[in-house]
């Protein structure tokens, strides 16, 4: 897969909806001077905080999937869907799995690669 890349733009409307958490700010000024590159901006990011990531190309997929459940309860779902993005960044910070600064590009992951294809395993589990 080749890496996600936000345009400037994108990192603005983000920056609007995500204005009062500090760390979700932080994170997308990362994610802007990484040229937009979602994936390389988020292993900075966990170096940062103290994790050792490896540089594969699925450890920010290995990282959203442990938040999988909360993510894909069906309200955050459909704000993920509308391009929403805040009421689950809050959440997942205010959960404190995650650590704060890797929590924004967590979420932007689960929205570029696609909300639905990413929850469509757990679908199944509910049988």
């Amino acid at each position: 897969m080749s890496n996600l890349i936000l345009t400037s733009q994108e990192i603005a409307q983000f920056r609007s909806q995500l204005a009062e958490y500090s760390s979700a700010l932080q994170a997308l000024d990362m994610i802007e001077d990484c040229e937009g590159d979602i994936e390389d901006a988020a292993i900075s990011m966990a170096i940062n905080v103290g994790q050792s990531p490896t540089t594969s190309e699925n450890w920010l997929d290995g990282l959203a999937k442990r938040h999988r459940v909360t993510i894909c309860e069906p309200t955050y779902q459909e704000d993920l869907l509308q391009s929403n993005i805040a009421p689950i960044v809050a959440h997942l910070i205010y959960q404190n799995q995650c650590p704060p600064l890797l929590v924004t590009p967590v979420v932007i992951y689960v929205l570029k690669t696609g909300i639905e294809q990413f929850c469509e395993p757990l679908k199944y589990k509910k049988i």
